[in-house]
């Protein structure tokens, strides 16, 4: 059975640091697109980032220069790296590993609260 997990998600004050974990199972996490979404109290779930193709990523323009994804094919297990915390960050963030229709597709996580304080 496939599984995604995520971890790491807490409180934090603006302009902290904080990095969610997303460990696969049931799947090989290089065999698929995996991303990072968030969804916040009366907003619409977006796409925060994301690694396609194996190699190539992408980044939301509110995160850009601040979040970083990357996997580690070893473990199994994608991550990203969150710095220069905002309150505007503070979701529900899920991890998605895309099937053949692409990204947003296929499997998720059941989410981890991000909540950053001013």
């Amino acid at each position: 059975q496939v599984q995604l997990v995520e971890s790491g998600g807490g409180l934090v004050q603006a302009g902290g640091s904080l990095r969610l974990s997303c460990a696969a199972s049931g799947i090989i996490i290089e065999f698929h697109d995996m991303g990072w979404y968030r969804q916040a109290p009366g907003k619409q779930r977006e796409l925060v980032a994301a690694v396609i193709s194996g190699r190539r990523t992408n980044y939301a323009d509110s995160v850009k220069g601040r979040f970083t994804i990357s996997r580690d094919n070893a473990k199994n297990t994608v991550y990203l790296q969150m710095s220069s915390l905002k309150p505007e960050d503070t979701a529900v963030y899920s991890c998605n590993a895309g099937d053949r229709n692409g990204l947003g597709f296929g499997y998720w996580g059941q989410g981890t609260q991000v909540t950053v304080s001013s």
